[in-house]
C-alpha cells in the first residue's frame, strides 16, 4: 500500500508569508512594528490617513511652507490640516452652497481660493479664516480657479457656462470675460500672468492673451476632454490630464522651433464613467508628474525616461487629485472614498 508523503509544515495549506519574503521586525517591548526602510520625511508615519470629510474629496493643496494643507469636496466645506503630527484637522472653513470643485493658495499663502457649483468662488484669509471677497459672475457651475503667479490679485476661473473670467480682487465684478462656447474644466496662468490656458469638452487647450483678448495659441491632440491643467515651476511647460486617459506635456515657450508642442505622453492612469475631473501635478523639481485616476491607484511618472516610477494603492474611490510637498518627497491623494492620504516617496 502506497503513503501519501507527509506535509511536513504540519497544515494542509501553508499559512502567512512564505520565503523569500522578509518578515517586519517588532519591539518586543511594544509590539510596534519597526520599519526596515528609511524614512525621508518628517512626517508621523510613512503612511497618514486624513478623515473627516462627510463626501468626496475633490481639491487637496499644500501650503508654500509645507507646514499645513487644504481639502475640500462635495461636502462644501474646506479642512485644514497640520501636515506634521498627528495631522490635526484645526479649522473647517464653511460657506459654500454647493460642492466645492478646486481650491488654491495664492502665491504668497496668506489666502485661499476656492470655487463651487454654486456658481460662485470665494477667498479666503488664513490668518483669520474668514472670507474676504466673493467673486460672482458666472451662470453655471465653477470648475477651476488658479491665481496669478506674480501676486495675489488676479485671479482666473473657468466654468460650465463656457466662459473664462478674470478677476481682480481690487475691483468689483470681473475684469474680463474670454467666451470659449463649450463647458470649461480647467484653467491656469502662465509664469508671466499676460495669458492663460483653458481646457474643455471641446478636446482643446486655448491659450487666451489678455491683451489681445483674443486664442493666441491651441494645444490639439487629445481625444477626449481635459480635465486638468498644471503649469510647470519654471513657466516653460504645461502638463495636462484628459479623460482620453493620458497626461500631456507641452513646451509653451514662445520661440519654440519644433512642429508639435506635445513633446511626452504618459499613460497609464484611467478616467472612468464617473467623468470626475482629475487633476494633474508637477513635483518642485519639474523631475516628476503625477495625477490622479479613477482606478483608486496615485500614479507618478519619471518626466526625462517617461517610466512609471509609483503605482500606489490604498484609496477605496477615484483619486481626484494629488499634490508634491513643496519641500519634503510627500505626495497627498484626495478621493472619492471622503479620505485624505499622505505618503512618502522616494527624494
Amino acid at each position: 500500500m502506497s503513503l501519501k508523503r507527509p506535509n511536513e509544515s504540519g497544515s494542509l495549506v501553508p499559512i502567512g508569508p512564505q520565503p523569500p519574503y522578509k518578515q517586519a521586525r517588532t519591539n518586543e517591548n511594544t509590539q510596534q512594528i519597526i520599519s526596515t526602510q528609511p524614512r525621508t520625511s518628517k512626517l508621523a508615519a510613512p503612511i497618514m490617513l486624513l478623515q473627516g470629510h462627510e463626501g468626496e474629496v475633490f481639491s487637496c493643496k499644500f501650503h508654500a511652507d509645507g507646514e499645513i494643507m487644504a481639502s475640500a469636496g462635495f461636502d462644501r466645506k474646506i479642512f485644514l490640516w497640520n501636515v506634521y503630527d498627528q495631522c490635526y484637522n484645526w479649522y473647517v472653513l464653511t460657506g459654500h452652497g454647493g460642492a466645492i470643485m478646486e481650491i488654491q493658495w495664492s502665491p504668497d499663502g496668506s489666502e485661499l481660493a476656492s470655487c463651487s457649483t454654486d456658481k460662485l468662488a470665494y477667498i479666503w484669509d488664513i490668518t483669520t479664516c474668514q472670507r474676504v471677497k466673493k467673486l460672482k459672475g458666472h451662470q453655471s457651475f465653477v470648475n477651476s480657479i488658479g491665481y496669478s503667479r506674480i501676486g495675489k490679485d488676479m485671479i482666473c476661473t473657468g466654468s460650465d457656462d463656457g466662459t473664462v473670467k478674470i478677476w481682480d480682487r481690487r475691483k468689483r465684478g470681473e475684469v474680463m470675460t474670454f467666451e470659449s462656447t463649450y463647458q470649461v474644466l480647467t484653467c491656469c496662468f502662465n509664469a508671466s500672468s499676460d495669458a492663460i490656458f483653458s481646457g474643455g469638452i471641446d478636446n482643446t487647450i486655448k491659450m487666451w492673451d489678455l491683451r489681445k483678448q483674443d486664442i493666441t495659441l491651441r494645444l490639439d491632440g487629445h481625444l477626449d476632454s481635459p480635465t486638468g491643467l498644471e503649469l510647470s515651476y519654471d513657466g516653460s511647460y504645461l502638463a495636462s490630464n484628459s479623460m482620453d486617459s493620458t497626461v500631456r506635456i507641452w513646451d509653451i515657450r514662445p520661440y519654440f522651433n519644433g512642429v508639435d508642442r506635445c513633446i511626452k505622453l504618459l499613460q497609464g492612469h484611467q478616467h472612468n464613467f464617473e467623468k470626475n475631473l482629475l487633476r494633474v501635478a508637477w513635483s518642485p523639481d519639474g523631475k516628476r508628474i503625477s495625477c490622479g485616476s479613477a482606478d483608486k491607484h496615485v500614479y507618478i511618472w519619471d518626466i526625462a525616461t517617461r517610466k512609471m516610477l509609483y503605482r500606489l494603492p490604498g484609496h477605496l474611490g477615484s483619486v481626484n487629485e494629488v499634490d508634491f510637498h513643496p519641500i519634503e518627497p510627500i505626495i497627498a491623494s484626495g478621493s472619492s472614498d471622503k479620505t485624505v492620504f499622505l505618503g512618502e516617496i522616494e527624494p
